[in-house]
């Protein structure tokens, strides 16, 4: 099976990636542009493989799309190329919605010609694989603010309830998405997964920035009182699920994908602090590396909390996360620990742990 993967030097895309190169058959055609997140250094131990192809084009340069489709006739499309960042979003949601919708429309159309033009036995067998987030749904009740909020979960029929711009042109791609099925019967997967974290990830995202700003000696920010909760999913647990839908998956079904870890934001920093503590001592902190937290002002429209049932895709599919969070959360320590190398070329570019998106 040949699929063509956008995104694919992003966080989760060069984990699906990766994922597929060491662990299946399968050959994979990386369609990315290489925005500031994007980088072929995550991908540097598969990038040789005689299965795998790079195309260097944005999802919203329609003539270049076309030419890979025609060059490359993948079987299958996964499609995780988008901007993802909130706080990016709230200081300039103007690409978020050229890549996130103007850039999907894009992909779906060339994706609907080329498929309209198979063979009937590869045009039933074809998937386009949409690549989500559970920030579409809105947030749920907070258990310090109503009784039996945790019973209260994210479902695949969760009405929509975005945020963000960027939870909303995420949103707006997933309605599109469904649209080309149900218009013109494109065969179209959509996956919504949980906070993601692991290797490879940008440090602009709370795990990654909160370790890399502890290894500097830096404040640890963290928004407002930190009470916010997310579930958090290994990324290496979510490549497996996304490459399991895209093979099996069920053509018109949504899958909700998540760890089955909620945690506050706050606990989240702490135990990443106690981690360092005892992996590399205090550093001459006298209160460890938790004497660096600071409370600082919130995120404009800051949902509250996020969390998935993740128990259809268990039971119609098979899938359930590997790793607990504190097992998924050493790992990742340990690999910012042994990857200097590589987490020092990304700030060595623009970005420099800098916080974004604060004014309104």
């Amino acid at each position: 099976m040949k699929i063509l993967v956008t995104g694919g030097a992003g966080f989760i895309g060069s984990a699906v990636i990766r994922y597929i190169i060491n662990s299946t058959d399968d050959s994979v055609v990386n369609v990315d542009k290489l925005t500031y997140a994007g980088n072929l250094d995550n991908l540097k131990g598969v990038s040789s493989s005689e299965r795998y192809a790079f195309e260097k084009v944005d999802i919203c340069d329609l003539p270049e799309l076309e030419r890979v489709f025609d060059q490359h006739k993948p079987d299958a499309v996964m499609h995780l190329a988008a901007e993802s960042h909130v706080d990016r979003s709230i200081e300039g949601p103007a690409a978020f919605i050229e890549t996130n919708i103007v850039g999907t429309c894009n992909l779906l159309e060339v994706a609907r010609a080329y498929w309209s033009k198979l063979p009937e036995t590869q045009k039933n067998s074809f998937r386009f694989h949409h690549v989500s987030t559970d920030e579409v749904y809105g947030d749920l009740p907070h258990p310090l603010e109503e009784a039996n909020a945790c019973q209260r979960l994210f479902t695949e029929t969760t009405s929509y309830a975005p945020s963000s711009p960027y939870s909303a042109s995420k949103a707006s791609s997933d309605h599109l998405v469904r649209a080309w099925m149900r218009t013109y019967g494109l065969p179209v997967i959509v996956t919504n997964c949980s906070n993601n974290y692991g290797p490879y990830h940008f440090p602009e995202k709370l795990i990654p920035h909160v370790i890399l700003n502890a290894l500097h000696g830096k404040s640890l920010p963290v928004y407002g009182a930190g009470d916010q909760i997310r579930d958090w999913l290994y990324v290496e647990d979510h490549a497996k699920a996304l490459h399991l839908v895209v093979t099996t998956g069920v053509a018109g079904e949504t899958y909700n994908i998540g760890g089955h870890n909620e945690k506050m934001n706050i606990d989240v920093v702490k135990t990443i602090c106690r981690i360092l503590d005892q992996e590399i001592g205090k550093s001459g902190l006298s209160e460890g590396y938790g004497g660096l937290i600071k409370n600082v002002k919130d995120r404009p429209g800051h949902d509250r909390r996020y969390a998935i049932d993740a128990s259809k895709i268990e039971k119609e599919l098979g899938w359930k996360p590997v790793e607990t969070f504190e097992s998924g959360l050493e790992k990742t320590i340990h690999w910012y620990l042994e990857n200097e190398h590589w987490w020092s070329r990304v700030l060595n570019g623009d970005y420099k742990l800098t916080r974004i998106g604060e004014a309104l």
